[in-house]
């Protein structure tokens, strides 16, 4: 008799592999205490039938819904400009796949949305878990409604309040510290700061890792060299037209997008980089790579940033939240040309997040 693929079951797996039909779910469920040898065996033939778990039964089995949920309370708009989001959301979509979940996208543009998403995520047995997006004041209303709905969820960002959650973040402190450092190191003696919005942890924390380097070093700091931006192109340009009169010689921008606009607002006023002013920035998005005068940058593993927050969160679905965890991962220093090193410091490196 034919056998379609819509009709095959774990039994049918089972046969063609030779192994029992609960060997088969823990391998669809991705438990365990399984082989390596059998999870291969039985995953080629899934790969070659085609088959695909049904839904249903898979949720009534396990009383989950295999389905995680993501929370952006920003605007919409920012999220699809920003390639940060772009690449955490393809790392937490690998891992998805990786442990079969299905993702579910929240986006907040209002404060309706955002009150309509706390009653929908909050609903028993439509989400196993939520990540999200946080690192602002307004946030805590969704992290602490996930608290009082008992819903395991990871933060993204470290959290003004995280001593009951449990969060991913990247260093911004020890990343923002190394840039100054790195220009302080070439002989810069006024060097300002484009920071991130400063009502976010991560605009906060890399502000202060740059006052940080300054103060280690003897540098005064002056309030005229650090100007507020918002991690667009626009801001980062209106930001360094407000710093320029007061004549930096450096600059640590808290994006390579807000770099781009500063280095735009400093051309027109006909300053040469990196030799009239140079500029460190934060990301290495792929702009970093493509523009004019390629930016020497603190990279952050936005991916596996992602990838780390789901498995964690996949984590506390199935062993509890306490106690909280708290991931910080590292940064690493790339130099290229906006700083000048390469004309003027061929022999600098960077080793273990400390300058050599």
């Amino acid at each position: 008799m034919e056998l379609f693929l819509a009709d095959l079951t774990l039994e049918d797996i089972a046969k063609q592999t030779g192994v029992s039909r609960s060997t088969v779910s823990r391998v669809v469920n991705n438990h365990p205490n399984v082989r390596d040898d059998v999870r291969k065996r039985v995953l080629e033939v899934i790969q070659i039938t085609g088959y695909q778990p049904n839904a249903a039964a898979r949720t009534l089995a396990s009383q989950r819904s295999w389905t995680l949920g993501f929370v952006l309370p920003l605007s919409v708009s920012f999220f699809f400009t920003d390639p940060f989001f772009s690449h955490l959301t393809k790392g937490i979509i690998q891992a998805c796949n990786q442990h079969n979940y299905t993702l579910a996208l929240f986006l907040a543009d209002t404060k309706e949305d955002e009150k309509q998403i706390i009653a929908r995520i909050s609903r028993k047995g439509l989400l196993d878990g939520v990540l999200v997006q946080a690192g602002h004041h307004g946030d805590q209303q969704i992290v602490g409604a996930l608290i009082d709905a008992d819903m395991p969820q990871v933060i993204i960002g470290r959290p003004f309040r995280s001593d009951n959650v449990n969060y991913v973040d990247t260093d911004n402190f020890s990343g923002s510290h190394n840039a100054v450092t790195h220009l302080i190191q070439l002989g810069h003696k006024r060097i300002g700061t484009v920071t991130g919005p400063l009502e976010s942890t991560v605009g906060l924390d890399r502000k202060a890792g740059y006052i940080k380097a300054l103060s280690e070093c003897g540098y005064k700091v002056e309030d005229a060299l650090i100007v507020e931006g918002d991690f667009t192109e626009t801001g980062g340009y209106s930001a360094m037209k407000n710093m320029l009169p007061a004549k930096p010689d450096a600059v640590f921008v808290a994006s390579d997008t807000m770099t781009i606009g500063a280095i735009r607002a400093a051309r027109e006023a006909e300053l040469n980089v990196p030799d009239d002013i140079a500029f460190v920035s934060f990301d290495d998005e792929a702009i970093a790579k493509i523009s004019d005068v390629q930016l020497t940058t603190i990279r952050q593993p936005v991916e596996q940033l992602g990838i780390t927050a789901l498995e964690l969160l996949i984590d506390v679905i199935k062993n509890g939240t306490n106690p909280p965890r708290h991931i910080i991962m590292d940064t690493e220093l790339v130099i290229r040309d906006s700083c000048g090193a390469k004309q003027f410091s061929p022999q600098l490196t960077f080793s273990e997040n400390k300058l050599t």
